[in-house]
């Protein structure tokens, strides 16, 4: 069982990891692994202010007791979603069913509606989940730019730096689409952050499921990947060797996978149990990932409760 609580020594090593490159160089980088800068901004976040290294062994320390307590939010939460499209070019520019085919990708994924859910094996079905989160499309915001890429250092969510600030963050999700750079298909901010560059962002290349969107990335789920980081997930691997992901009901991965894993994939961690490789919080390809763990939902759930880091999402 692992804990959920994230120890001060976890919070220190997160600190201390070397910080990413954030320009956006490596323009040629090879896609053929996904590339989520998450983990790498929150540790740049921490680097900044210490402070929130804090507030983060805070709201886990929440997150925990809600879930022990039974305190996660009641009912459906349905989340209004504002687009922020960056363009330089023509195909930057995506189209308003490029945009609305995301929508729906997401609707499906949170909602266990998704055609490949029934793929989950046998090992994983009494884990499987309905996370019960909704999506609605707010408004789409256009802006010409003439950036090639803008890197993982926000520079697209402040207008003083040519980008685009967020619309009402603390009850609208802001979704950045713009061409990244270095390889990353998208990243997100976790909750704690500050309000001025919360939400999502995701290379146009990587969102939707037409128009633009390319394979192996073409179903929408950079998306529900970084949406899961939004809502308090980690990746499954913990972000080390057999890490922990604070989430008692996936198995601990050796790192993250890649591609479609044939099924099963053992871990060589303790137990050498079978990897939970199609949760989308690994690193496989869209095809190859289609479900949430009960855990992971109410990891989720918890910070929409009342005290929770996203509660005012929860509101009518």
């Amino acid at each position: 069982m692992k804990k959920i609580l994230l120890s001060a020594a976890l919070l220190m090593s997160l600190i201390s990891c070397n910080k990413e490159e954030n320009s956006a160089t490596q323009e040629t980088a090879s896609l053929s692994h996904r590339g989520c800068a998450s983990h790498e901004v929150l540790q740049e976040q921490m680097r900044q202010n210490p402070e929130l290294a804090i507030k983060m062994n805070e709201i886990e320390s929440f997150t925990e007791r809600a879930i022990q307590e039974g305190r996660l939010v009641n009912g459906k939460i349905q989340i209004p979603v504002v687009v922020n499209v960056l363009y330089r070019t023509t195909a930057e520019n995506i189209s308003q069913a490029q945009i609305q085919s995301q929508i729906d990708a997401l609707n499906k994924d949170f909602n266990a509606l998704n055609s490949d859910f029934s793929k989950v094996p046998s090992t994983f079905s009494g884990v499987k989940a309905n996370v019960g989160v909704s999506f609605v499309l707010d408004a789409v915001y256009r802006k010409s730019t003439t950036k090639t890429s803008w890197g993982t250092a926000d520079a697209m969510k402040k207008s003083t730096q040519g980008g685009m600030n967020p619309t009402s963050p603390t009850t609208k999700l802001n979704l950045w689409v713009c061409t990244i750079g270095g390889g990353i298909l998208g990243y997100a901010q976790f909750p704690g952050g500050s309000s001025s560059t919360d939400g999502v962002v995701i290379d146009s290349k990587y969102f939707g499921t037409t128009g633009t969107a390319t394979y192996p990335y073409n179903l929408g789920r950079t998306a529900t990947h970084e949406i899961g980081h939004w809502m308090n997930l980690r990746h499954i691997w913990g972000d080390a060797t057999c890490g922990n992901d604070q989430v008692s009901d996936t198995p601990l991965h050796n790192a993250a996978n890649y591609g479609v894993p044939a099924y099963p994939h053992y871990s060589t961690c303790t137990g050498t149990p079978i990897e939970m490789t199609m949760n989308y919080m690994d690193y496989t390809d869209d095809r190859g990932m289609y479900m949430f763990s009960n855990g992971q939902k109410s990891r989720m759930l918890a910070i929409f409760a009342t005290g929770g880091a996203r509660n005012s999402f929860a509101q009518p």
